[in-house]
């Protein structure tokens, strides 16, 4: 199932952020209290939750989402998550859609940073967001303090005092000590490169190309609608860390009728701007990659026609289609900001 485009009112932090609480970057939820509804894991499904009129299992009625049974004694319920990387945390998204009369009045968030799967008893937990009160069938987009934030592996979902919940996003940047001169990933996720901005995620969206594993279907692609006017599609992606590309790696996988025709790359050293700035001197950057053609479901791999350390790359797609990953290998960048003029 393809993945909606972004919700145009969420908050900021959920564009400037990566859900570190997806299974597709290794994010495992690992402990609960009680789940005897609706299984932990199915909280971190990354498609949009779903009902299913009529569907029962052994247990009562099928949810998409965790749900703990109605709870005949005191304190209240809790699911801990273990992140698919370190971060830091920049907001969240309880979820409570489709539960309407078993949804939880209330929850938290607890943080810690701990070398195990599952932390121990004596683990420090981090309050990084107070009790808030939920609704039913509805998301609950929360920022996290920027006092409290700080580089965290787990966080533990507390609900007041049992319910269930659709689905837990947790936004955040990955922070991971890329020392200078060392090759890997510029463009993955895991590695903590993000999406800017895309002109179009119909279809799927723009941050799937940065997914570390390669995509089970077409829906985990980045797939536009049909152009009907010139131009092409695009999306701007902030490099993990300063680089220079040796190897790009485009893959169509799933995609066959509706393959990107052509691809091409530009790229810059950005010093300053925002997001929004980005897109209007994106257009301007210097081709990394001239217009390579595309074949449906392969990888293809190319090398840069021009080289240079960059910041940001802008990748275009001719004149639409879906690509499902995208693969920026190169080293990272022994230059200084200062060393270098404005793009």
């Amino acid at each position: 199932m393809a993945l909606p485009s972004p919700d145009p009112g969420a908050p900021a932090f959920t564009r400037t952020g990566i859900n570190l609480a997806d299974p597709r970057l290794g994010a495992e939820a690992v402990l609960t209290s009680d789940d005897f509804f609706a299984p932990m894991a199915r909280m971190l499904d990354p498609n949009p939750a779903v009902f299913i009129a009529g569907k029962y299992d052994d247990n009562g009625k099928w949810m998409d989402g965790w749900e703990s049974r109605r709870k005949r004694v005191a304190g209240h319920d809790f699911c801990i998550v273990k992140l698919g990387v370190a971060g830091e945390l920049m907001g969240v998204d309880i979820d409570t859609s489709y539960f309407t009369g078993n949804f939880p009045p209330a929850a938290s968030i607890d943080a810690c940073r701990c070398d195990d799967d599952i932390p121990g008893a004596h683990s420090p937990w981090t309050e990084v967001l107070p009790a808030t009160a939920l609704n039913g069938n509805a998301h609950h987009y929360r920022a996290i303090d920027a006092a409290t934030r700080d580089i965290y592996t787990h966080v533990r979902l507390n609900i007041y005092p049992d319910g269930g919940v659709a689905r837990l996003r947790v936004y955040g940047r990955p922070r991971r000590d890329l020392s200078p001169g060392v090759e890997l990933d510029l463009a993955s996720a895991t590695n903590g490169a993000r999406i800017v901005a895309a002109n179009n995620e119909h279809y799927g969206a723009a941050s799937n190309l940065l997914l570390p594993t390669r995509a089970a279907n077409m829906g985990e692609g980045w797939e536009t609608r049909r152009r009907r006017e010139p131009g092409c599609d695009w999306c701007i992606i902030e490099l993990a860390t300063p680089g220079e590309i040796s190897q790009i790696s485009v893959d169509t996988a799933h995609f066959k009728g509706n393959f990107a025709d052509r691809c091409s790359l530009q790229g810059a050293w950005v010093r300053a701007g925002t997001d929004e700035s980005l897109i209007t001197q994106s257009i301007f950057w210097p081709v990394l990659l001239d217009e390579q053609k595309l074949e449906m479901g392969r990888v293809h791999t190319f090398v840069p026609t021009q080289s240079m350390p960059v910041t940001h790359v802008r990748f275009n797609i001719l004149p639409d289609g879906g690509v499902s990953r995208l693969r920026l290998i190169g080293r990272t960048s022994t230059c200084s900001k200062a060393s270098l003029q404005p793009d």
